[in-house]
Order: C-alpha cells, then structure tokens, then sequence
C-alpha cells in the first residue's frame, strides 16, 4: 500500500539563473538565492526543536495521505458484501483516490507556489476532511468513487505543501536528507498501515469507519498548522495553468480504462476506443500545451539527466511493486486463506517493520552509501524477497513467506529513503518545483498502475486456471460449497503468477537503476548563482 510517497515543493520567486558546477566531487544542493519577505520565511523555526516539531506536524497530514491509498485493501471483501460492488467498481473505488490525486498533483503544486504552500497545506486538510465524512456514509459504490475522488482532490491540495515547507525548514543538506527520509519513512507507514487500520476497525464496526477514522486526525493537524506552521507567503506573480491539469487528469483516466478493458475477457469495443481516445487526447493537448507555455508545468528537457529519470523509475516501480504485493496479499489470504481482514493486515504491514527503519537510515546515510547502492541494492532486495515469498507461498510454512515480506520491506525503505532527494538533487533550483511535483507524481503513478494492472490481471489468471464449471467469478466461485477447494487452487495459481511477475520486474529495474546511478554518486548534484 502507499506505501505511497512523494511531494511537490515552490520554487521561489526572484531566482537568479543558476549555473551547474562541474566538479563532480561537490555534493551539496544550494538553495535558490529569493528576496524578502521569501528569505524571512526561510530563517523561521531557526532551532532544531521548532524544526522537528514542524515536521511532525506536516508528517501528520501526509500519514492521512498514506493511509486512504491502502486502508480499503482490506475493507473490499466487506464492500462486496454490504454494498455489492463488482470487480470493476471496487478497483474504481481503490483508483478513483489515486487518479486524481496524481493527475492534479504538477497543477496544485504550481497553485501553491502562487497562494502559498502552508494555505495550500490548510484547504487541503478541510477538503480531505470533509470528503471522508461523506465517504463515510456513502450509500452506493459509486457515490463512494465520487467520495474517493473528492479525497484524491484534498491529497492533491495539501500534498506538494508538506516537501516544498520541509525544503524551506531544513538547511542543512544532512539534516534535510534525513528529514526527508523521516518524510518517507512516514508515507511509507501510512500505506502499509492502511491495512491495519481498515482491519482493526472492521473487527469491531462498519466499513465506514475506516474514513470515519480520518476526520478527528485532520481536525488536530489543521489546529496544529495554525499554532506551529510558519506564515504564508504567497507569490501572486506565479501563472497557475488550470488546463494542463485538466489534460493530465484526462489522459491518466483513459490510460486506466484502456488497461482495465485490454484484459477484461468480456471487453466492450467501443469504451476501449473510447478510452484510448481519452488518452491521446489528452497527451497531446498537455504536451502542446506545454511547448506554448512561457512557465511550463513540466519541462521535458528535465529527463535528460540520468539520476533524475533514474529517482522517477525508482519511485514509481517501487510503489508499483509494493502496492501491488500488498493488495494482492490482503486480498488472497482473506478470500482463499481464511484470515480476517485485521490479520490480513498484519501480514502485510511486516514490511513496515522493516522498511521504515531503512528509510531513515538510508536517507541519513546517503554520503556515505550512494545512491546506487541504496537504489538499486533496493531493488534486488526486493527481488530476492519477491522471490522467496512465491517459492515459500507453494513449498513452506508461513514463517518463510514472511521472510520474503521482510525482505521486500528492507529493499523498499532502502530505494524510498533516497528516490526523492534524486530527483529533487538532479533539477536546479529554477526547477524545484516542477521536479517535486514530478516526484510526487511519480509515486502516485506507481500506485495508480499497480492496482490497474494488477487488479486486472489477476482475474484474467484465475480465468485461465479456473475448470470450466467454476466460472469467472472469483467470488462465486469461493462462496459454492462444491467448487470451493477448486476455486482456491485457481486463486493461488493466479496469486502465485502476479507474484512471479513482480520478480521478474524487480530484477530488470535493479539493473535499469544501477545504470542511471552508474558511477554511485552519493549526494545531489551542485549548482551555483551566476
């Protein structure tokens, strides 16, 4: 689960044009050079206690974030239940969340650059608030996706405040990695404990409480923004461009039917046209978009460096491969293995156990490691891990596929700690908004994949293994008294693919990644005002 990550920070107005130092053994990043009052926010919580103190309060806001990208992995079976959601719609109700927060996520970090990132951080926090109050006492699937997608718009608004205040908080480039690691470290609990919040509370109330759950915790962290968070200083003369948000959030939806519908075995012809339509539609109107906008929303030019695409390969395939174990896990072992939804929760959160100390230790150690050892030493953990549970899953008893979970969990706290500091490292400063919302996005794509992809495949698997009689009804199946034992076996068979797939996949990113890294740089790269 969210394990999901990421966020979009300003970049601050009167930046002067920053030239690249060639030396390749300077490491640290020099904040852009801004006048007042920017300058005066920057000296604000100047103690470490003011500063520690502040990220905890943004790390509230961004562990709701986490948690609303997982917490129903274990609430679908209830859902299927007590509001008779088919396959199509539960994988809308998980994706609408994740659909529009990473399609609005380069447009709101813009906005916020122009109205400022603490009011930004504020709207955002009420909006999410509110929307999981009516989530909460959604009376049909579909009025929970527009609940969902009403959540995803209140992540997007306050998400790209919480990095964009860390880098104005942190100055020191050590302190600020290892924030930055707590930073991760805590979207990475929020997304892994999703499932154990969605299963403890439906071991003792109804399904809406797993969003019940976010409106007390809103309500403190805006309190604490209000008392704690350092004043908004907004920058007027910054363009918000509204339309390409729009074009973005047009193209990722059709790219999400278009996958849900390839693999659907009764696809309807003309909703996939439909949807490819919508996709390249909305491609080519955001890249034309682009090219005509004086300040554009994404720079295209900005991939050219190796450790940049390399910390957006990294963050999003590492949320794609986690998202999609833990989903497929809580899923199986609740449906086919017997476990409740509490307990499907804590199998999966023994990742957390050991991602979240990796990632502070990765992200605090990154001068000394660098980050081809963490990145792509990340990746073949979670190779090996991968690997090990599909082998445990058919050939041993639960303690070794927990094994492979905990493997999973070190290498994903391992590629997490540091993706981000790649990627906000490799852009200079003029670009540091742009390339935080570009992070951000990253990890929500990830997300938004895996489930499509997975959680489509994953029936089309168990229609190819299921006997005839069974069906393709994964539910039906598991529920008929006769057909019981053999729906199991065509579910594992299934699982037991999805979960070779992500090996596979693990391996060919760690080499991919230990190309853009080749050389181990350990820190970002340097720039200097002209």
């Amino acid at each position: 689960m969210d394990f999901t990550l990421g966020c979009a920070c300003c970049a601050p107005p009167a930046i002067k044009t920053p030239t690249r130092i060639s030396n390749s053994n300077v490491r640290s990043v020099q904040l852009p050079l801004v006048s007042s009052p920017l300058r005066d926010l920057r000296n604000i919580d100047s103690t470490p206690a003011q500063r520690w103190t502040f990220l905890a309060v943004i790390s509230t806001g961004l562990l709701l974030i986490g948690l609303d990208n997982s917490i129903l992995f274990t609430a679908l079976p209830e859902l299927r239940t007590q509001l008779q959601t088919s396959e199509l719609e539960g994988l809308w109700i998980i994706n609408a969340y994740s659909l529009v927060l990473a399609g609005l996520l380069l447009g709101t970090g813009t906005l916020g650059d122009k109205i400022g990132h603490r009011l930004m951080f504020t709207i955002g926090l009420t909006i999410f608030g509110l929307a999981s109050l009516g989530a909460a006492f959604a009376p049909s699937a579909w009025a929970l996706v527009a609940a969902r997608a009403v959540l995803g718009l209140g992540a997007a608004t306050m998400m790209p405040a919480t990095l964009a205040l860390i880098q104005l908080t942190f100055h020191d480039e050590r302190e600020r990695n290892t924030a930055i690691g707590i930073w991760g470290a805590v979207a990475v609990v929020g997304a892994a404990l999703g499932p154990v919040v969605g299963g403890a509370l439906l071991e003792f109330f109804w399904w809406g409480s797993v969003f019940l759950i976010n409106v007390p915790v809103a309500a403190l962290a805006l309190v604490l923004t209000i008392l704690l968070a350092p004043p908004n200083m907004p920058n007027p003369a910054k363009h918000w461009d509204w339309a390409s948000s729009l074009y973005s959030l047009l193209a990722m939806a059709g790219l999400v039917m278009v996958i849900k519908e390839s693999v659907n075995p009764h696809r309807q012809l003309w909703l996939l046209l439909l949807a490819l339509v919508s996709c390249a539609l909305g491609s080519l109107l955001f890249l034309r978009r682009q090219r005509r906008l004086a300040d554009p929303m994404l720079e295209f030019s900005i991939f050219r460096s190796r450790m940049f695409s390399g910390g957006v390969i990294a963050a999003a395939l590492a949320m794609f491969l986690v998202i999609g174990i833990e989903l497929m896990t809580t899923q199986r072992f609740q449906l086919a293995g017997g476990f409740s939804p509490f307990q499907a929760g804590l199998l999966v959160a023994i990742m957390t156990i050991a991602a979240m100390p990796m990632s502070v230790i990765g992200g605090a150690n990154l001068h000394r490691l660098g980050f081809r050892t963490l990145i792509s030493g990340g990746f073949a953990a979670i190779a090996l891990g991968t690997g090990l549970a599909a082998w445990a899953f058919s050939n041993a008893p639960l303690w070794a596929f927990i094994c492979g979970l905990l493997l999973i969990g070190l290498g994903s706290g391992s590629v997490m700690s540091v993706s981000s500091t790649a990627i906000l490292g490799a852009a200079p400063p003029r670009k540091a908004g742009m390339a935080a919302g570009v992070e951000e996005v990253s990890y929500e794509f990830g997300t938004l994949l895996s489930v499509s992809i997975l959680g489509s495949l994953l029936p089309l698997f168990y229609s190819l293994a299921a006997p005839p009689e069974i069906g393709e009804n994964i539910n039906a199946g598991l529920a008929h008294p006769q057909l019981h034992d053999a729906a199991v076996n065509a579910y594992d068979s299934a699982y037991l693919g999805i979960l070779v797939i992500l090996t596979v996949l693990a391996l060919l990113v760690t080499a991919l990644t230990a190309w853009c890294f080749r050389g181990n740089p350990k820190g970002a790269i340097s720039y200097a005002p002209q």
